[in-house]
């Protein structure tokens, strides 16, 4: 049974119509508040088949005014430069045969995983612990580097990872619902000019199939497909 606020929220949608991003953001932000800080995200219903390898949609963007979250990085480097800058940069947890040991028996109390080339090759063995969760290190999104310092600090500042799941939905968050309209409105357009990119060159007809704007507890604000180019 939907509540009170929830319903009060969607009688501000007006039936049938969609949204410019900028409209979208403000009705959010009218829209009656939760008792805790709600996350807003974009949520994507692409036109791919998931199922092909090379119709995979996945990548990161960095939000000009972050994510509002706060981001446990976990770092696998061997002993030496990369470790060390790793922890200089803030990272949360760093090693390597310690933190595969811990991880290979189901620790995942972390939001991103990054290692370093050489550290992969027994990294990749944690897949059916990390990757289930969207954990596991990849060169597309920048998780797997020399340059852990550089990682670490573009994650916690906003950086984040986007991946389709398995019905060809894709789902970034952008913000939260305390952020001012134009943080969220900038934030949106990064989402999307990234996400029109990541577009597979074997997907055919249309890509982006629908699109909508909403918070964690609110009703989801159908978005104008004709106004996403424009907006990104």
């Amino acid at each position: 049974m939907p509540s009170k606020r929830y319903k009060k929220a969607l009688g501000m949608i007006e039936s049938g119509k969609s949204y410019s991003l900028e409209v979208a953001a403000g009705l959010v932000a009218k829209f009656p508040r939760a008792k805790f800080n709600e996350s807003v995200e974009l949520a994507f219903r692409l036109g791919v088949d998931p199922k092909q390898s090379d119709q995979m949609v996945r990548g990161t963007v960095a939000l000009p005014h972050g994510s509002g979250k706060l981001v446990r990085v976990l770092v696998f480097a061997k002993p030496g430069p990369a470790a060390e800058a790793a922890r200089q940069a803030g990272a949360e947890h760093v090693g390597y045969d310690d933190m595969i040991k811990k991880c290979s028996d189901g620790w995942t109390d972390f939001d991103i995983a990054v290692a370093t080339p050489d550290a992969m090759g027994e990294v990749r063995k944690l897949g059916k612990v990390l990757g289930p969760r969207g954990l596991m290190p990849n060169p597309k999104t920048g998780t797997v580097t020399e340059d852990t310092a550089r990682a670490v600090k573009e994650f916690k500042a906003g950086r984040v990872e986007f991946k389709i799941d398995k019905t060809g939905n894709l789902h970034v968050p952008i913000g939260k619902v305390s952020f001012p309209e134009q943080h969220l409105i900038e934030n949106g357009r990064a989402v999307l000019e990234a996400v029109l990119k990541a577009k597979p060159s074997s997907a055919r007809g249309m890509y982006v199939r629908s699109c909508t704007l909403s918070a964690t507890m609110s009703p989801p604000v159908p978005l104008d497909l004709r106004t996403l180019q424009a907006a990104a």
